[in-house]
């Protein structure tokens, strides 16, 4: 997908005068480095000092090592799957070769390759998560755990072959600055659990190569930070991964001005990237899992150099966690909103470990559980290894303020969770429409709701399923059509402007929030006024969904998108739904408004409805019902979900 004028134009108008300046910067500043080629300053007398303690390898559990083990194994055979696609080419892997498409990116100066064009270059999420060497670091892990040096051989046979066929400034590995930061992070976490292999030195501060590679990458990210409109998850990785390079890696005549530049700038993005309540800015749960990801470890790398850390950080890292236990549901799931596209920022778990558990675990270790938090019950390999590193609580703060109780509505974030019996869990959203001008990670989806039973979807958020590539695809998945919420005249609520870019954006203010009442409001249709209501009977779980449209005479589309697991059997205005859980039969009944006519909707693709996306280049057909019809006089439209049992 390459970039017309049109875009550059509309791209350009979400900037200020300060990012646009210094946008211009960054162009003269690229075009220069083309041929001046810096050498890395010599090194002498590197060490690397800031290991795990003793013991904490023994602190893993039994059950989460032996996941790792299993997973480094299925890598060390050359198996990994990325985004639904499947690549068995680990052994020896080509770093710029996308097994989607079968294409193979251009080799060239790496401000000057075309990486959003996938017909020149490819699938670039595909080519790049491979490099964030993520698996490298679950091999590290393996090590460490088992002591079996074929998984350190590998690790070190992998990064010596990606820095020579990836020299700075080459290809496009050096074009993001994301994927130098957690790039950074992966190595020195591989550094670290290498600690007791012979070849540890050898491979990273005994190397010149290795030396030039990081001081690149760290020149790279000093210069090039994520900017005004651009400055979400992305610069928190960006700062993260400089951060914690600089501390653990401080060999360079750079590395403490680069070292407090980042925490500096960490401190002020991460305030800048969470509300006060704790909910991520970008509004997208998995990037709120990311940031936090992001956040503890590089807190883990200060307090393992001894480099005093703002107290706003930790704050703002508790308030992220407690937030994360207010709003998951009876399984531990968070709210599938926004984009999500699988990213991570510190990777040493193997297959069948709870993201969010893990997170909770490390929360709960860093900073103590409240009473009302929920159990975590799994167990991992990331928390007792963050935990070794990370001085618990906030210190130099006074006792931070946390809730009492568990918080049901997010009035910064105009996020609402309503709970009901059997874990009937429903979340509605009427928050700002995303972060900054251009709103990158947003979905069009103003006053959607989200319904599951015990975790199970029942109304469901579709998901994300793409990037760049499929821009049909991209649009259905993130336009109001797409969600659990109402359409007027075939149009969405916001304006886009690009795959990541939003030019009008839906203004959404919350009415009422109380424990079992929501309703909310938004202008994004101009010259009318979309108002729902929700109500959630306490001891029933009947949940009611009520629309209105306050203006003039408009055409209707209501849609309500079902989980992958619902079957849905519509007779007129009324769907029965069923499913199964835990082996047990589950059903409710669905009754839609009747001034609307209803149909399901199944894996169509001309236009695409009636799907649903459990992870980043994945999809399935699931049920959509789509009800049209007129709204017309402020007339509302009625919807009951009522479970059995």
């Amino acid at each position: 997908m390459s970039m017309s004028v049109g875009w550059y134009l509309r791209r350009l108008s979400r900037m200020g005068p300060r990012e646009a300046g210094g946008r211009a910067v960054d162009v003269a500043r690229r075009r220069r480095w083309r041929t001046a080629r810096p050498t890395c300053p010599p090194v002498t007398g590197a060490r690397f000092t800031a290991a795990l303690p003793p013991g904490t390898i023994a602190a893993i559990a039994p059950d989460a090592a032996k996941r790792l083990v299993a997973e480094a194994d299925r890598l060390m055979y050359g198996h990994v799957e990325y985004f639904g696609v499947v690549r068995d080419d680990l052994t020896d892997p080509d770093w710029w070769y996308d097994p989607k498409t079968g294409r193979r990116a251009p080799f060239g100066y790496a401000f000057g390759l075309p990486y959003r064009d996938e017909d020149a270059v490819g699938d670039i999420k595909q080519i790049w998560e491979l490099s964030r060497h993520q698996y490298l670091t679950v091999l590290a892990a393996a090590y460490a755990i088992t002591g079996n040096e074929r998984y350190a051989e590998r690790v070190a046979e992998h990064l010596r072959s990606w820095w020579a066929a990836n020299p700075p400034l080459r290809g496009v590995h050096w074009i993001s600055g994301i994927e130098l930061g957690i790039r950074l992070l992966s190595w020195v976490w591989v550094r670290r659990l290498l600690d007791g292999w012979p070849g540890a030195a050898e491979l990273f501060e005994g190397n010149p190569v290795a030396q030039n590679q990081i001081w690149h990458h760290q020149r790279w990210l000093a210069a090039f930070p994520s900017r005004g409109s651009s400055a979400n998850n992305h610069v928190i990785a960006e700062t993260a991964g400089q951060f914690a390079a600089a501390c653990a890696f401080g060999w360079f005549p750079s590395s403490e001005r680069w070292r407090d530049r980042a925490l500096r700038s960490l401190d002020r993005q991460l305030r800048a990237n969470t509300f006060l309540s704790g909910l991520n800015r970008e509004l997208a749960s998995e990037y709120h899992g990311l940031v936090l990801e992001l956040g503890l470890a590089a807190v883990a790398e200060a307090d393992a150099a001894h480099v005093p850390v703002p107290a706003t950080t930790r704050l703002v890292l508790l308030r992220m966690t407690d937030a994360l236990a207010a709003v998951v549901d009876s399984r531990l799931r968070p709210p599938r909103q926004g984009d999500a596209d699988d990213g991570h920022g510190l990777v040493v778990d193997g297959a069948g470990t709870d993201r969010w558990g893990s997170l909770l675990a490390t929360g709960d270790a860093v900073f103590g559980r409240l009473a009302w938090w929920p159990e975590v019950t799994g167990t991992d390999v990331r928390t007792p290894l963050l935990a070794a590193l990370i001085r618990p609580g906030v210190p130099g703060a006074r006792k931070p303020t946390r809730p009492a109780a568990r918080p049901a509505h997010f009035a910064d974030a105009g996020l609402t969770v309503l709970r009901g019996p059997g874990g009937i869990w429903c979340r509605c959203d009427a928050g700002p429409h995303g972060f900054l001008s251009i709103a990158a990670h947003a979905h069009a989806d103003a006053l959607s709701v989200e319904v599951r039973h015990d975790g199970v979807d029942v109304l469901a958020d579709p998901g994300t399923y793409c990037y760049h590539g499929q821009p049909e695809w991209r649009q259905y998945f993130r336009s109001t059509i797409g969600h659990n919420t109402l359409e007027l005249d075939r149009t969405d609520q916001s304006v886009s402007g690009g795959p990541f870019l939003w030019t009008r954006h839906a203004d959404s203010r919350v009415l009422t929030a109380g424990a079992a009442r929501w309703q909310a409001e938004h202008d994004g249709y101009q010259g009318s006024v979309h108002r729902r209501s929700v109500e959630l009977a306490a001891e029933s779980g009947e949940l009611t969904v009520m629309d209105e449209v306050r203006g003039p005479r408009r055409d209707v589309r209501l849609a309500f998108h079902l989980g992958p697991e619902i079957t849905a059997d519509l007779t007129e205005n009324r769907a029965v739904l069923s499913w199964t859980r835990d082996g047990e039969d589950r059903s409710a009944v669905l009754d839609l408004p009747g001034r609307l006519s209803w149909q399901a909707h199944r894996g169509q693709t001309e236009p695409p409805l009636g799907w649903y996306s459990a992870g980043f280049g994945r999809k399935e057909p699931a049920t959509t019902l789509i009800g049209t019809g007129v709204a017309d006089g402020g007339q509302g439209f009625t919807t009951v979900l009522r479970f059995d049992g």
